[in-house]
């Protein structure tokens, strides 16, 4: 049964056959900028197991290093996908997905380029929700 995914606005959506590689969380400098995040979670999926399904037409893209192309929603701004043209596989975000893969993140990459600020998330606090002082 395929996965569902799409963006905040739901203006673009696609839907995948699978996940082709384990779950990775990418700490690069240009996944943290393009995610406004400490890192983002992807996953490779072969482009014969992907398919735009609706909003096409509402990506834009941006080259943030040669030859490799990151596609968002131009109404939300949501980052779907990356790729290199030449590779058989796209570069999947996995939080867009609607669906639970039933796996989880197997490891984190490109852990060189982490901010300063960036701590192991066991060592700090967790709330279900906003903390109580809020």
């Amino acid at each position: 049964m395929p996965f569902t995914g799409s963006c905040l606005c739901k203006s673009v959506r696609y839907e995948i056959d699978s996940l082709d590689s384990p779950i990775a969380h990418c700490h690069c400098v240009t996944c943290r900028k393009a995610h406004a995040a400490a890192f983002a979670t992807t996953a490779r999926v072969m482009r014969d197991h992907f398919r735009w399904t609706a909003g096409a037409d509402r990506l834009r893209s941006f080259e943030s290093s040669a030859g490799k192309f990151r596609h968002f929603c131009s109404a939300c701004g949501t980052h779907l996908i990356a790729e290199r043209p030449v590779q058989p596989h796209v570069i999947l975000r996995v939080p867009t997905l609607d669906d639970d893969p039933g796996v989880k993140p197997v490891m984190h990459i490109w852990t060189s380029h982490d901010a300063p600020w960036l701590q192991d998330p066991e060592a700090i606090a967790h709330h279900r929700e906003w903390p109580p002082e809020h």
